[in-house]
């Protein structure tokens, strides 16, 4: 695969579909879909970002430690999600709400993680080949190397068979980036030729620090120096992010090795509740990229295909009716016991662990009561 000269984009700002030359072969991806598939497209986006807002109040009312917004990168998201097969494994870093509903993962658990009240999340065989959301920038990338590695090892892909073969994907941001940890992931895919998929959602800052600073090529370029070729898509665009992804996917889990797609986006949000972006960005650039909202872009389009008021209606109730399930559920959240930490440590029992247990056991007996 030789990296793009420009970026893809299948869906203008207006609603109407557009390719240029560079964009037109991924047209086939599009016309295969069925109506109920791009309802799908625009439930997904619509129920996430209700969620990231149920989730961020509830954080400002203290029921969470912490929220990492994804107000704005639905699109990019969703359709890198949609188009992952069910046989796929997916890497995220701590943002991926959206993928994280696509691939079934009640987003309960993602709300008990930012509560403080699980020491890990939930089991990734259960979600889909959905893995644990990764705090420690960039590690993710490394992991799903490794898992990468490893299924080229045990011959479970490039068979022939893209229902069956299997590929993995990882998300991280610009940011990560500039880690070590991502540097060392494109070694070892390359080397490796991995069945497998770096998603970076540029949403064009690290926290407080712009893309500009970060690199003063296009991110998409970065990992050619290491041999994974790079392509840059609209990530505003759902249409774009599901064919692209669909058919680099598909290519690497035929053998084809790695590669990296760039999705141009926007962190519309701080980068955290601790994060106060008024401090380095200013109102008329988030302003510019609002009017480029992947959601409402994706409803102009599904009206020009004659969906009406009454689905999108639907759709914003089933919304709500999703956020107010959340609410109960969290605040309902119990506090969990002390001895729980030792839990899950070592898949066998350990001597260690059950000494410091009972320790831990006779220590807060200590104290009386209930305390």
């Amino acid at each position: 695969m030789q990296h793009s000269s420009g970026m893809i984009q299948l869906l203008s700002i207006d609603g109407t579909v557009n390719p240029d030359e560079a964009s037109a072969e991924y047209l086939p991806y599009i016309e295969a879909l069925s109506d109920d598939d791009l309802g799908q497209f625009h439930r997904d986006m619509v129920t996430s970002r209700r969620f990231d807002l149920e989730a961020t109040n509830l954080q400002r009312q203290g029921q969470l430690a912490l929220w990492p917004p994804a107000h704005g990168q639905e699109a990019a998201q969703v359709g890198s999600a949609r188009a992952s097969r069910p046989q796929d494994h997916l890497f995220p870093s701590y943002r991926e709400h959206a993928v994280a509903l696509v691939r079934g993962l009640d987003v309960f658990e993602i709300v008990r993680v930012m509560r403080g009240v699980t020491n890990g999340g939930w089991d990734p065989s259960a979600y889909n080949n959905f893995h644990l959301y990764t705090l420690v920038l960039g590690s993710q990338a490394l992991h799903a190397t490794g898992y990468a590695m490893g299924v080229s090892l045990d011959g479970a892909t490039a068979t022939g068979d893209p229902e069956t073969d299997e590929a993995v994907m990882v998300y991280f941001g610009d940011g990560s980036t500039s880690q070590g940890d991502v540097s060392e992931a494109f070694v070892f895919a390359a080397s490796y030729q991995t069945p497998e998929v770096f998603f970076l959602q540029n949403n064009q800052w690290a926290i407080s620090v712009p893309v500009s600073v970060q690199s003063r090529i296009p991110l998409y370029l970065r990992s050619e120096g290491f041999g994974v070729p790079g392509i840059q898509i609209d990530g505003n665009d759902v249409l774009a992010s599901y064919a692209v992804t669909r058919k680099n996917l598909d290519e690497a889990r035929a053998g084809g090795g790695p590669r990296m797609i760039e999705a141009m986006t926007y962190r519309v949000g701080a980068h955290t509740t601790s994060d106060d972006p008024t401090k380095y960005r200013t109102n008329d650039e988030v302003a510019s990229w609002i009017l480029r909202d992947p959601i409402s872009r994706f409803e102009k389009y599904l009206r020009l295909r004659g969906e009406g008021d009454a689905f999108f209606a639907g759709v914003a109730s089933d919304a709500e009716d999703f956020a107010a399930d959340l609410r109960t559920r969290t605040i309902g959240i119990p506090i969990p016991p002390t001895n729980m930490i030792f839990d899950n440590v070592y898949s066998e029992p350990h001597p260690v662990m059950d000494e410091q247990k009972r320790w831990l056991d006779a220590y807060e007996a200590s104290f009386g009561g209930d305390a």
